[in-house]
Protein backbone atom coordinates (compact mmCIF):
# COMPACT_ATOMS: atom_id res chain seq x y z
CA UNK A 1 0.00 0.00 0.00
CA UNK A 2 1.38 3.51 -0.55
CA UNK A 3 1.85 6.00 1.70
CA UNK A 4 -0.48 6.45 4.80
CA UNK A 5 -3.16 9.05 3.54
CA UNK A 6 -5.86 9.80 5.97
CA UNK A 7 -9.00 12.60 5.85
CA UNK A 8 -11.45 14.25 8.17
CA UNK A 9 -15.01 14.61 6.32
CA UNK A 10 -17.35 16.55 8.29
CA UNK A 11 -20.38 18.01 7.08
CA UNK A 12 -21.16 21.62 7.26
CA UNK A 13 -24.44 21.87 9.45
CA UNK A 14 -23.76 22.85 11.90
CA UNK A 15 -20.66 23.87 15.02
CA UNK A 16 -17.75 21.01 14.54
CA UNK A 17 -18.99 18.53 17.96
CA UNK A 18 -15.99 17.65 20.27
CA UNK A 19 -16.00 14.12 18.94
CA UNK A 20 -14.91 15.40 15.52
CA UNK A 21 -12.92 16.96 16.72
CA UNK A 22 -11.15 13.97 18.22
CA UNK A 23 -11.67 11.56 15.36
CA UNK A 24 -9.66 14.74 13.06
CA UNK A 25 -6.59 14.57 15.58
CA UNK A 26 -6.99 10.71 15.66
CA UNK A 27 -6.62 10.84 11.40
CA UNK A 28 -4.16 13.77 11.44
CA UNK A 29 -1.52 11.84 14.54
CA UNK A 30 -1.74 8.93 13.05
CA UNK A 31 -0.62 10.13 9.40
CA UNK A 32 2.24 12.49 10.64
CA UNK A 33 3.38 9.30 12.59
CA UNK A 34 3.47 7.74 9.52
CA UNK A 35 5.19 10.95 7.45
CA UNK A 36 1.93 10.64 5.91
CA UNK A 37 -0.65 12.74 4.60
CA UNK A 38 -3.98 13.99 6.50
CA UNK A 39 -6.63 15.72 4.35
CA UNK A 40 -10.35 17.54 4.60
CA UNK A 41 -13.24 17.22 3.16
CA UNK A 42 -16.33 18.73 3.19
CA UNK A 43 -19.33 17.18 2.94
CA UNK A 44 -21.38 19.48 1.07
CA UNK A 45 -23.93 18.09 -0.87
CA UNK A 46 -27.15 19.26 1.88
CA UNK A 47 -27.56 22.32 0.21
CA UNK A 48 -30.37 23.02 2.47
CA UNK A 49 -28.29 22.52 6.14
CA UNK A 50 -24.57 23.22 4.41
CA UNK A 51 -23.64 26.61 5.29
CA UNK A 52 -20.46 28.58 4.55
CA UNK A 53 -20.30 29.89 8.07
CA UNK A 54 -20.11 26.24 9.36
CA UNK A 55 -17.42 25.23 7.05
CA UNK A 56 -15.32 28.29 8.31
CA UNK A 57 -15.90 27.75 12.10
CA UNK A 58 -14.66 23.79 11.60
CA UNK A 59 -11.61 25.29 9.37
CA UNK A 60 -10.95 27.45 12.90
CA UNK A 61 -11.60 24.61 15.00
CA UNK A 62 -9.14 22.75 13.80
CA UNK A 63 -6.29 25.44 13.03
CA UNK A 64 -7.09 26.57 16.91
CA UNK A 65 -6.64 22.99 18.45
CA UNK A 66 -3.40 22.70 16.21
CA UNK A 67 -4.44 20.21 13.72
CA UNK A 68 -3.10 21.02 10.72
CA UNK A 69 -4.70 19.53 6.86
CA UNK A 70 -2.32 19.36 3.94
CA UNK A 71 -3.49 21.25 0.44
CA UNK A 72 -6.43 22.29 -0.22
CA UNK A 73 -9.84 21.67 1.35
CA UNK A 74 -11.84 19.20 -0.77
CA UNK A 75 -14.74 20.19 -0.88
CA UNK A 76 -17.35 17.42 -1.66
CA UNK A 77 -19.87 18.97 -4.17
CA UNK A 78 -17.51 19.72 -6.70
CA UNK A 79 -17.30 16.33 -7.40
CA UNK A 80 -21.02 15.15 -8.29
CA UNK A 81 -20.58 14.53 -11.45
CA UNK A 82 -17.87 11.87 -10.65
CA UNK A 83 -20.24 10.29 -8.14
CA UNK A 84 -23.29 10.38 -10.56
CA UNK A 85 -20.19 8.42 -13.32
CA UNK A 86 -19.99 5.88 -10.76
CA UNK A 87 -23.53 4.74 -10.01
CA UNK A 88 -24.04 4.56 -14.03
CA UNK A 89 -20.91 2.83 -14.29
CA UNK A 90 -22.24 0.59 -12.05
CA UNK A 91 -25.66 0.14 -13.64
CA UNK A 92 -23.69 -0.55 -16.67
CA UNK A 93 -21.71 -3.43 -15.16
CA UNK A 94 -24.35 -5.31 -13.53
CA UNK A 95 -23.74 -4.21 -9.55
CA UNK A 96 -26.50 -1.72 -9.36
CA UNK A 97 -30.42 -1.79 -10.72
CA UNK A 98 -33.51 0.93 -11.27
CA UNK A 99 -35.91 0.91 -8.60
CA UNK A 100 -39.15 2.20 -9.69
CA UNK A 101 -41.03 1.47 -6.29
CA UNK A 102 -43.21 4.57 -4.83
CA UNK A 103 -42.57 6.23 -1.76
CA UNK A 104 -45.90 4.96 -0.59
CA UNK A 105 -44.78 1.06 -1.35
CA UNK A 106 -41.78 1.83 1.03
CA UNK A 107 -43.29 3.19 3.54
CA UNK A 108 -45.38 0.06 3.73
CA UNK A 109 -42.94 -2.17 3.62
CA UNK A 110 -41.04 -0.18 6.48
CA UNK A 111 -44.45 -0.36 8.73
CA UNK A 112 -44.66 -3.96 7.72
CA UNK A 113 -41.05 -4.46 9.49
CA UNK A 114 -42.29 -2.33 12.31
CA UNK A 115 -45.42 -4.48 13.22
CA UNK A 116 -43.15 -7.64 13.04
CA UNK A 117 -40.19 -5.74 15.54
CA UNK A 118 -37.80 -6.47 12.41
CA UNK A 119 -35.50 -3.70 11.18
CA UNK A 120 -36.56 -2.98 7.90
CA UNK A 121 -34.63 -4.10 4.72
CA UNK A 122 -35.89 -2.84 1.11
CA UNK A 123 -37.70 -5.95 -0.21
CA UNK A 124 -35.02 -6.25 -3.52
CA UNK A 125 -38.04 -6.25 -5.52
CA UNK A 126 -36.55 -4.48 -8.82
CA UNK A 127 -33.47 -6.27 -8.44
CA UNK A 128 -34.34 -8.93 -11.28
CA UNK A 129 -37.15 -7.31 -13.36
CA UNK A 130 -35.99 -6.23 -16.70
CA UNK A 131 -36.06 -3.09 -17.73
CA UNK A 132 -38.69 -3.49 -20.70
CA UNK A 133 -40.90 -3.62 -17.63
CA UNK A 134 -40.33 -0.40 -16.39
CA UNK A 135 -43.29 1.86 -15.48
CA UNK A 136 -43.65 4.58 -18.02
CA UNK A 137 -43.33 8.56 -16.86
CA UNK A 138 -42.04 6.95 -12.96
CA UNK A 139 -38.39 8.70 -11.92
CA UNK A 140 -36.11 5.48 -10.76
CA UNK A 141 -34.00 5.58 -7.54
CA UNK A 142 -30.77 3.41 -8.21
CA UNK A 143 -29.81 0.60 -6.31
CA UNK A 144 -26.63 -1.27 -5.42
CA UNK A 145 -26.62 -4.87 -5.88
CA UNK A 146 -25.87 -5.85 -2.08
CA UNK A 147 -24.62 -9.75 -1.49
CA UNK A 148 -27.30 -12.00 -0.79
CA UNK A 149 -25.68 -15.11 0.83
CA UNK A 150 -22.68 -15.60 2.99
CA UNK A 151 -21.08 -13.17 5.11
CA UNK A 152 -18.73 -10.53 4.89
CA UNK A 153 -15.79 -9.92 7.42
CA UNK A 154 -14.15 -6.44 8.63
CA UNK A 155 -10.69 -6.57 9.45
CA UNK A 156 -11.03 -3.39 11.86
CA UNK A 157 -7.99 -2.15 13.14
CA UNK A 158 -9.55 -1.26 16.21
CA UNK A 159 -12.03 -3.09 16.93
CA UNK A 160 -10.54 -6.38 15.34
CA UNK A 161 -12.65 -9.11 13.17
CA UNK A 162 -16.15 -8.02 12.73
CA UNK A 163 -18.66 -10.25 10.92
CA UNK A 164 -21.86 -9.81 10.01
CA UNK A 165 -24.27 -11.69 7.21
CA UNK A 166 -24.76 -10.13 4.05
CA UNK A 167 -28.25 -10.50 3.58
CA UNK A 168 -28.81 -7.78 6.27
CA UNK A 169 -27.63 -5.15 4.65
CA UNK A 170 -30.02 -4.26 2.07
CA UNK A 171 -29.88 -3.07 -1.58
CA UNK A 172 -29.03 0.81 -0.82
CA UNK A 173 -29.99 3.74 -2.74
CA UNK A 174 -26.78 5.49 -4.06
CA UNK A 175 -28.68 7.39 -6.77
CA UNK A 176 -31.68 9.32 -5.70
CA UNK A 177 -34.66 9.81 -8.18
CA UNK A 178 -33.48 13.70 -8.53
CA UNK A 179 -30.43 12.31 -9.67
CA UNK A 180 -28.43 13.18 -6.62
CA UNK A 181 -25.49 10.81 -5.16
CA UNK A 182 -26.16 10.00 -1.62
CA UNK A 183 -23.61 9.73 1.47
CA UNK A 184 -21.96 5.84 0.67
CA UNK A 185 -21.43 6.11 -2.80
CA UNK A 186 -19.81 9.63 -2.90
CA UNK A 187 -17.75 9.13 0.25
CA UNK A 188 -16.47 5.95 -1.42
CA UNK A 189 -15.93 7.76 -4.71
CA UNK A 190 -14.22 10.37 -2.65
CA UNK A 191 -12.06 8.34 -0.97
CA UNK A 192 -10.86 6.24 -3.68
CA UNK A 193 -10.11 9.34 -6.05
CA UNK A 194 -8.14 11.00 -2.80
CA UNK A 195 -6.10 7.65 -2.18
CA UNK A 196 -7.03 7.33 0.79
CA UNK A 197 -5.39 4.47 2.78
CA UNK A 198 -7.07 4.43 6.18
CA UNK A 199 -10.17 5.45 6.78
CA UNK A 200 -10.59 5.95 10.59
CA UNK A 201 -13.92 7.21 11.81
CA UNK A 202 -16.54 6.78 14.79
CA UNK A 203 -18.05 3.17 14.96
CA UNK A 204 -21.77 3.97 14.16
CA UNK A 205 -19.94 3.99 10.60
CA UNK A 206 -19.69 0.26 10.91
CA UNK A 207 -22.65 -0.53 8.83
CA UNK A 208 -21.34 1.87 6.41
CA UNK A 209 -18.30 0.45 5.80
CA UNK A 210 -19.56 -2.90 5.02
CA UNK A 211 -21.64 -1.02 2.43
CA UNK A 212 -18.33 0.97 1.08
CA UNK A 213 -16.73 -1.91 0.89
CA UNK A 214 -19.13 -3.83 -1.34
CA UNK A 215 -18.76 -0.71 -4.08
CA UNK A 216 -14.76 -0.91 -3.53
CA UNK A 217 -15.08 -4.70 -4.43
CA UNK A 218 -18.04 -3.86 -7.54
CA UNK A 219 -15.15 -1.17 -8.82
CA UNK A 220 -12.14 -3.57 -8.42
CA UNK A 221 -10.44 -1.24 -6.27
CA UNK A 222 -7.94 -1.55 -4.00
CA UNK A 223 -9.38 -1.41 -0.28
CA UNK A 224 -8.04 0.97 2.20
CA UNK A 225 -7.87 -0.02 5.62
CA UNK A 226 -10.81 1.23 8.06
CA UNK A 227 -10.44 1.56 12.06
CA UNK A 228 -14.03 2.47 13.98
CA UNK A 229 -13.43 4.63 17.25
CA UNK A 230 -15.43 4.22 20.27
CA UNK A 231 -17.93 7.42 20.45
CA UNK A 232 -17.75 10.09 23.16
CA UNK A 233 -20.55 9.97 25.84
CA UNK A 234 -21.69 12.30 28.72
CA UNK A 235 -20.42 11.72 31.94
CA UNK A 236 -24.35 9.85 32.50
CA UNK A 237 -23.10 7.76 29.70
CA UNK A 238 -25.48 8.81 26.95
CA UNK A 239 -24.31 9.16 23.48
CA UNK A 240 -22.72 13.09 22.83
CA UNK A 241 -24.83 15.04 20.66
CA UNK A 242 -24.49 18.67 19.56
CA UNK A 243 -27.08 19.68 21.72
CA UNK A 244 -25.48 19.13 24.59
CA UNK A 245 -23.81 22.03 26.73
CA UNK A 246 -19.90 21.83 26.08
CA UNK A 247 -20.19 19.39 22.85
CA UNK A 248 -17.77 22.30 20.36
CA UNK A 249 -14.49 23.80 20.61
CA UNK A 250 -15.71 27.48 20.77
CA UNK A 251 -17.90 26.26 24.60
CA UNK A 252 -14.14 25.41 25.32
CA UNK A 253 -12.08 28.39 23.98
CA UNK A 254 -14.76 30.54 25.43
CA UNK A 255 -14.45 29.42 29.07
CA UNK A 256 -10.51 29.92 28.93
CA UNK A 257 -9.47 26.10 27.91
CA UNK A 258 -6.40 26.26 25.54
CA UNK A 259 -5.98 24.49 22.74
CA UNK A 260 -2.71 22.36 24.20
CA UNK A 261 -4.71 21.53 27.10
CA UNK A 262 -7.97 20.48 25.03
CA UNK A 263 -5.82 18.52 22.88
CA UNK A 264 -3.94 16.70 25.42
CA UNK A 265 -7.40 15.32 27.19
CA UNK A 266 -8.85 14.22 23.85
CA UNK A 267 -5.66 12.31 22.80
CA UNK A 268 -6.23 10.70 26.17
CA UNK A 269 -10.19 10.24 25.65
CA UNK A 270 -9.97 6.16 25.06
CA UNK A 271 -6.07 6.12 24.10
CA UNK A 272 -3.34 5.52 26.07
CA UNK A 273 0.30 5.13 26.00
CA UNK A 274 2.10 3.45 29.45
CA UNK A 275 0.69 5.12 32.07
CA UNK A 276 1.47 8.96 30.27
CA UNK A 277 -0.91 10.97 30.88
CA UNK A 278 1.03 14.57 29.57
CA UNK A 279 2.52 14.86 25.93
CA UNK A 280 3.71 17.51 24.26
CA UNK A 281 2.66 17.71 20.35
CA UNK A 282 5.86 16.07 19.47
CA UNK A 283 5.01 12.93 21.83
CA UNK A 284 1.95 12.81 20.55
CA UNK A 285 2.95 12.47 16.75
CA UNK A 286 5.87 10.16 18.10
CA UNK A 287 3.65 7.73 20.17
CA UNK A 288 0.55 7.38 18.73
CA UNK A 289 -0.80 4.33 17.39
CA UNK A 290 -4.51 2.73 16.60
CA UNK A 291 -3.56 0.07 19.53
CA UNK A 292 -3.42 2.48 21.74
CA UNK A 293 -7.82 2.88 21.08
CA UNK A 294 -9.73 1.33 23.76
CA UNK A 295 -13.35 -0.58 22.23
CA UNK A 296 -15.19 0.71 24.43
CA UNK A 297 -17.18 4.29 24.73
CA UNK A 298 -15.25 7.46 26.39
CA UNK A 299 -17.13 9.97 29.04
CA UNK A 300 -16.69 13.73 28.76
CA UNK A 301 -15.51 14.69 31.91
CA UNK A 302 -15.37 18.72 32.20
CA UNK A 303 -13.28 19.00 35.85
CA UNK A 304 -11.33 16.92 34.27
CA UNK A 305 -10.65 19.24 31.04
CA UNK A 306 -10.35 21.76 34.10
CA UNK A 307 -7.43 20.09 35.68
CA UNK A 308 -5.85 18.98 32.50
CA UNK A 309 -6.01 23.27 31.81
CA UNK A 310 -4.67 23.49 35.30
CA UNK A 311 -1.66 21.76 34.61
CA UNK A 312 -0.64 23.77 31.70
CA UNK A 313 -1.51 27.31 32.76
CA UNK A 314 0.81 26.06 35.87
CA UNK A 315 3.52 24.20 33.39
CA UNK A 316 4.03 26.11 30.56
CA UNK A 317 6.22 28.87 30.37
CA UNK A 318 4.73 32.22 30.53
CA UNK A 319 5.34 33.64 27.30
CA UNK A 320 3.23 30.95 25.97
CA UNK A 321 0.79 31.80 28.82
CA UNK A 322 1.13 35.33 27.89
CA UNK A 323 -0.01 34.63 24.40
CA UNK A 324 -2.87 32.59 24.79
CA UNK A 325 -4.55 35.39 27.31
CA UNK A 326 -3.74 37.58 25.02
CA UNK A 327 -5.63 35.54 22.25
CA UNK A 328 -8.80 34.88 24.25
CA UNK A 329 -8.66 38.63 25.17
CA UNK A 330 -8.97 39.74 21.34
CA UNK A 331 -11.66 37.13 20.83
CA UNK A 332 -13.77 37.24 24.22
CA UNK A 333 -12.42 40.33 26.17
CA UNK A 334 -10.57 43.64 25.33
CA UNK A 335 -7.48 43.58 23.30
CA UNK A 336 -4.72 44.02 25.95
CA UNK A 337 -2.25 46.64 24.78
CA UNK A 338 1.11 46.28 23.99
CA UNK A 339 2.51 48.73 26.83
CA UNK A 340 1.35 46.09 29.36
CA UNK A 341 3.32 42.68 28.42
CA UNK A 342 5.59 43.66 30.48
CA UNK A 343 3.45 44.19 33.82
CA UNK A 344 1.65 41.36 32.68
CA UNK A 345 4.29 38.75 31.86
CA UNK A 346 6.06 39.85 35.26
CA UNK A 347 3.24 39.72 37.27
CA UNK A 348 1.70 36.19 35.72
CA UNK A 349 3.54 33.81 38.54
CA UNK A 350 0.91 34.94 40.89
CA UNK A 351 -2.26 35.89 38.51
CA UNK A 352 -2.12 32.22 37.52
CA UNK A 353 -2.33 31.00 41.03
CA UNK A 354 -5.71 28.73 41.87
CA UNK A 355 -6.40 29.92 38.16
CA UNK A 356 -7.68 26.66 36.32
CA UNK A 357 -9.13 29.23 32.87
CA UNK A 358 -7.69 31.94 31.33
CA UNK A 359 -11.14 33.58 32.47
CA UNK A 360 -9.42 33.51 35.93
CA UNK A 361 -5.95 34.89 34.90
CA UNK A 362 -8.35 37.16 33.04
CA UNK A 363 -9.81 38.52 36.21
CA UNK A 364 -7.39 38.59 38.45
CA UNK A 365 -5.44 40.75 35.51
CA UNK A 366 -7.92 42.94 35.03
CA UNK A 367 -6.38 46.28 37.18
CA UNK A 368 -3.52 46.08 34.72
CA UNK A 369 -5.42 45.40 31.57
CA UNK A 370 -7.73 48.71 32.14
CA UNK A 371 -6.16 52.14 33.23
CA UNK A 372 -9.58 52.99 34.74
CA UNK A 373 -11.16 50.90 37.30
CA UNK A 374 -14.58 49.97 37.30
CA UNK A 375 -16.08 49.46 40.71
CA UNK A 376 -18.09 47.08 42.09
CA UNK A 377 -20.86 49.26 43.90
CA UNK A 378 -20.82 47.37 47.12
CA UNK A 379 -17.31 47.21 47.78
CA UNK A 380 -17.07 50.76 46.75
CA UNK A 381 -19.13 51.48 49.97
CA UNK A 382 -17.31 49.57 51.82
CA UNK A 383 -14.60 52.80 51.67
CA UNK A 384 -15.89 54.86 54.87
CA UNK A 385 -14.10 57.96 56.50
CA UNK A 386 -11.83 55.36 58.12
CA UNK A 387 -11.20 53.52 54.97
CA UNK A 388 -10.05 57.06 53.54
CA UNK A 389 -7.90 57.71 56.35
CA UNK A 390 -6.02 54.24 55.75
CA UNK A 391 -5.48 55.09 52.57
CA UNK A 392 -4.35 58.36 52.85
CA UNK A 393 -1.74 57.00 55.78
CA UNK A 394 -0.71 54.35 53.34
CA UNK A 395 -0.29 56.83 50.36
CA UNK A 396 2.07 59.00 52.29
CA UNK A 397 4.20 56.38 53.62
CA UNK A 398 4.02 54.68 50.22
CA UNK A 399 5.70 57.78 48.37
CA UNK A 400 8.89 57.82 50.74
CA UNK A 401 9.57 54.33 49.23
CA UNK A 402 11.54 54.36 46.63
CA UNK A 403 12.27 50.20 46.42
CA UNK A 404 8.98 49.16 46.01
CA UNK A 405 9.03 45.18 47.32
CA UNK A 406 7.13 42.84 50.08
CA UNK A 407 9.64 43.78 52.15
CA UNK A 408 9.48 47.41 52.13
CA UNK A 409 5.51 47.20 52.14
CA UNK A 410 5.20 44.88 54.71
CA UNK A 411 6.48 46.99 57.97
CA UNK A 412 3.71 49.62 56.65
CA UNK A 413 0.88 47.87 56.33
CA UNK A 414 2.07 46.62 59.72
CA UNK A 415 2.06 49.95 61.27
CA UNK A 416 -1.00 50.64 59.85
CA UNK A 417 -2.69 47.62 61.34
CA UNK A 418 -1.79 48.58 65.18
CA UNK A 419 -1.93 52.49 64.62
CA UNK A 420 -5.24 52.13 63.32
CA UNK A 421 -6.82 49.32 66.12
CA UNK A 422 -7.56 47.00 63.16
CA UNK A 423 -6.34 44.11 61.15
CA UNK A 424 -5.22 43.35 57.92
CA UNK A 425 -8.58 43.00 56.54
CA UNK A 426 -9.28 46.33 57.69
CA UNK A 427 -6.13 47.54 55.74
CA UNK A 428 -5.73 45.14 52.81
CA UNK A 429 -9.65 45.50 51.82
CA UNK A 430 -10.08 49.43 51.51
CA UNK A 431 -6.12 49.17 49.18
CA UNK A 432 -7.59 46.59 47.20
CA UNK A 433 -10.84 48.05 46.22
CA UNK A 434 -9.29 51.91 46.06
CA UNK A 435 -6.71 49.97 43.42
CA UNK A 436 -8.68 47.07 41.97
CA UNK A 437 -12.30 48.07 41.72
CA UNK A 438 -12.76 44.76 44.41
CA UNK A 439 -12.45 43.24 47.62
CA UNK A 440 -11.67 40.18 45.66
CA UNK A 441 -8.17 39.00 43.71
CA UNK A 442 -4.82 38.53 43.89
CA UNK A 443 -2.34 39.21 46.90
CA UNK A 444 -2.02 43.44 48.53
CA UNK A 445 1.49 43.58 47.70
CA UNK A 446 1.71 41.98 44.47
CA UNK A 447 -1.23 44.38 43.48
CA UNK A 448 1.43 47.32 44.12
CA UNK A 449 4.05 45.53 42.67
CA UNK A 450 2.13 45.37 39.55
CA UNK A 451 0.92 48.21 38.88
CA UNK A 452 4.07 50.32 40.44
CA UNK A 453 4.13 52.87 42.77
CA UNK A 454 3.31 56.17 40.42
CA UNK A 455 -0.15 54.04 39.43
CA UNK A 456 -0.67 52.46 42.62
CA UNK A 457 -0.05 56.49 44.37
CA UNK A 458 -3.18 57.91 41.46
CA UNK A 459 -5.08 55.43 42.21
CA UNK A 460 -5.13 56.12 45.72
CA UNK A 461 -5.29 59.63 45.31
CA UNK A 462 -8.49 58.81 42.99
CA UNK A 463 -10.17 57.91 46.54
CA UNK A 464 -9.18 60.22 48.91
CA UNK A 465 -8.97 63.33 46.77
Amino acid sequence: MSKVATRFAPSPTGALHIGGVRTALFNWLYSKNHKGTFHLRIEDTDKERSKDEYKDQIIKSLKWIGVEYDGEEYIQSTKINDHINIANELLKNGNAYKCYCSSEEIEEQKKRARQKKLPYIYNRKWRDIPESEAPKGVKSVIRFKSKIEGTSILKDLVQGDVEIDNNTIEDFIILRNDGTPTYNLSATVDDHQMGMTHIIRGDDHKINTFKQIQIYLAMNWELPKFAHIPLIHTIEGKKLSKRDNASTLDDYSKIGIMPDALRNYLLRLGWSFEDKEIFTLEESIEHFNLKGIGKSPSKLDVSRILSMNEYYIKNIDENSLYQNLVEYCKIYKEKINSDKETKIKSSLYFLKNKAKTLVDIYNNAKFIINDIIEFNEDDFNLIDDKAKKIILEFSKELSNISNINKENLEPVVNSLIKKNDTNFKGVGQPLRIALTGSKFGPGLYDIIIALGKDEALKRLAKIIS
